[in-house]
C-alpha cells in the first residue's frame, strides 16, 4: 500500500488559508449582496433592498427606458502601523454591485420615492396602469 503525503507536509494548507481571507469571499459574497422584497401596496410597488456595509453616499439609482438601475460602491482601505508608522498591514478593497428592474415606460424620477436607513434602501414605486386606447372611428377610405 502505498502512503500518500498530506497536503499540509509541503505547505500546501498555505494556498488554502489565503483564500479564506475576506479578500477571497467578498468576491464569493456578491450574490448575496442586494437581496430585494418587493410587495404591492394601495397601487404601489414597494421595495426593500438590502445593501448592509453601504452608506447613502455609496448608492446611485438611474432611471432609463422604464427600466431602474441600482448600483451601490464601495472603495475600502484598512492600515495598520506601528508606533514610527511603518506600515505592518494593509489592505485595500473596491467592488461595485447593481441591479436592474422594468418599472415601466410610464414612470418618471419624480414619481419614484426612496430612502436608506440602517442598511436598506426603501423604494416606493407607482404601479403603472395600462394606458387605455382611444377608441376612434377607423374608416377605410373608398377610392
Amino acid at each position: 500500500m502505498m502512503m500518500v503525503p498530506r497536503r499540509s507536509s509541503f505547505g500546501l494548507d498555505l494556498f488554502d488559508e489565503m483564500f479564506k481571507d475576506p479578500f477571497f469571499s467578498r468576491m464569493d459574497s456578491n450574490k448575496n449582496v442586494m437581496k430585494t422584497d418587493i410587495k404591492e401596496q394601495d397601487g404601489d410597488y414597494l421595495m426593500d433592498i438590502d445593501l448592509p456595509g453601504y452608506a447613502k453616499e455609496d448608492i446611485s439609482a438611474e432611471l432609463k427606458d422604464g427600466y431602474m438601475t441600482i448600483t451601490a460602491t464601495k472603495n475600502e482601505s484598512n492600515d495598520t502601523k506601528d508606533e514610527n508608522g511603518n506600515y505592518i498591514h494593509r489592505e485595500r478593497y473596491t467592488g461595485s454591485c447593481s441591479r436592474t428592474f422594468y418599472v415601466g415606460n410610464g414612470v418618471t424620477e419624480e414619481d419614484i420615492k426612496a430612502s436608506f436607513k440602517d442598511g436598506t434602501l426603501h423604494l416606493s414605486i407607482p404601479k403603472e396602469e395600462p394606458k387605455k386606447l382611444e377608441e376612434q372611428k377607423k374608416l377605410i377610405s373608398i377610392e
